[in-house]
């Protein structure tokens, strides 16, 4: 191999490295962002992530729950109506697991696996699951959501996720501790 073949394929490699850690991070502000909706929500923010044309699936149960939508402003839209005129949810939490991650040139696909902890605005509280399946664009070397689909895989409805009970740890826990 030539050191000019040798920096160009470094190069793709570099691209590749910086390319799913950039996808990662957009995965991550979607879901940060989904996680502290309601009035305050910045949507300009949440629309950054999509590509114009985006597509936004339920897939399985989550198809008859969710349906799909077509276009930025449609899963905006969407994702909107969670936060105003008062949010949907009093707490809710995404976790992921099994990242995999493919990029290919301008394009690239992700799967994850989620977890879910919600509390709704009715008290009611659930934990649900579902395979995410995305693909992505980079548009003026900005990595963007192309496709989202979700499908469940279950849902469960809990009591609830959190009480005022004193956390068990043990006594030795606490030695040295200092207060803020």
């Amino acid at each position: 191999m030539t050191q000019m073949a040798d920096l160009s394929d470094i190069l793709t490699r570099l691209d590749r490295l910086e390319s799913e850690a950039e996808i990662r991070r957009l995965v991550a502000t979607y879901f940060r962002i989904c996680d502290d909706l309601g009035p305050h929500t910045d949507l300009a923010a949440l629309g950054a992530v999509f590509a114009k044309d985006a597509k936004w699936q339920g897939k399985g149960r989550y198809k008859g729950a969710f349906g799909g939508f077509e276009g930025r402003d449609a899963i905006v839209k969407m994702i909107g109506s969670y936060c105003a005129p008062e949010a949907h949810f009093k707490m809710t939490g995404h976790f992921f697991s099994a990242e995999d991650i493919a990029v290919n040139g301008e394009t690239a696909t992700g799967k994850w696996m989620m977890l879910q902890c919600s509390t709704y605005k009715d008290d009611t509280s659930d934990l649900r699951s579902a395979a995410l399946d995305m693909e992505f664009l980079r548009t003026a070397g900005k990595w963007e959501i192309s496709l989202f689909k979700t499908t469940n895989i279950f849902s469960r409805t809990v009591d609830r996720w959190s009480d005022s009970e004193a956390i068990n740890v043990p006594a030795k826990a606490k030695d040295g501790a200092v207060d803020d």
